[in-house]
Order: structure tokens, then sequence, then C-alpha cells
């Protein structure tokens, strides 16, 4: 499955091995304070609601312990199936969400997500961990096999002349 073509920028990573488990365990038992990689919900909403309808079944990959999907709920969403690597973090967002129906928190890899079929989501976000996997032994290979996994969740429904879609079978961020 590794092309040629597909390369990485290496210098990017660093000692740490962002697409392993035991990398993320470890950071959630040293802290688990809520931490928004890159942009918080703020920065991301006007898109999200241009092309997320609020009735939309939302799966959110590598959701780590952003607030990203909280501030959707409040924002009026009401179906976000979360995932991680890290059952530590899993653990501890479903306790903290254990009142917020509307919330679901699930262990699972991104490179291995079969106990969804296929169509069971009319959106996919990802935040960052495209770039985790990208830093983990045979980075090519798994992101392929990530962007696979995800491109047979959803039917194609949003079109914009502004944003190019992946594979025209899901709107991916």
């Amino acid at each position: 499955m590794e092309d040629d073509n597909l390369t990485r920028d290496r210098s990017a990573c660093n000692s740490c091995n962002y697409s392993d488990a035991t990398y993320w365990n470890k950071r959630y038992m040293d802290d688990l304070s809520t931490f928004d990689w890159y942009q918080c919900y703020a920065g991301l909403s006007p898109l999200i609601r241009r092309f997320i309808p609020l009735s939309s079944r939302v799966l959110m990959v590598g959701c780590g312990n952003a607030a990203v999907s909280e501030d959707m709920v409040k924002d009026g969403y009401q179906n976000i199936i979360n995932i991680d690597i890290s059952p530590i973090v899993i653990e501890a967002m479903q306790k903290k969400y254990c009142d917020v129906p509307q919330l679901e928190y699930m262990t699972m890899d991104v490179l291995d997500m079969s106990s969804f079929g296929d169509c069971s989501f009319d959106a996919v976000i990802d935040k960052g961990t495209l770039d985790s996997i990208m830093c983990g032994m045979a980075a090519p290979c798994n992101a392929e096999i990530m962007l696979s996994e995800i491109s047979r969740f959803c039917f194609l429904k949003f079109y914009s002349r502004q944003c190019q879609l992946i594979e025209a079978c899901c709107f991916w961020f």
C-alpha cells in the first residue's frame, strides 16, 4: 500500500510517537485538563455550521480531551460520537459527560473502525489525528488506512466551490 509518491515532513516529528496509544495514555495520566489543539470551536463553528446540519450524526476522531464536542452540543448538535486511541482519556471524558446524552465516547483506533458500518455518519471531523498518524511508523500506509476507513462512513452531502472534497464520498475537515 505504501506509495513512493507519498512523503511526509519528518522534521515535524520529534522523539514522541504521536500515533502510539502509550504516548497519549502517559500524557493524559499526567494532565487531564481540557486542551484544544490548533483551534477551539469558536474558530471552527462558522465552517461547521455551514456544512454540517445540527441534525447530523457526527464522528469526532482523535477527540482527546478537547471541548469541541461539548461546544457543538451547546450550539445545538445532538449526536456526536467521539473516539480516541487512549482509554485513559475516554474514561475521563465518559465520566465528565455522563449526563450529556448527545455525546458518546469510545476507545478506538482510527486504523480499525470496523465496529461502525458503512454510511453510518453524516460528517467526520478530524482536528489533528492525521498529523499524529504521520509521525508514526509506516506513516503513509497508516494515513491511507485511516482515510480509507473514514471515506466509507458518509455519503457526499455537502457541496462548495471553495472546498475540495476527499474521494467524492465524505465531507471531511
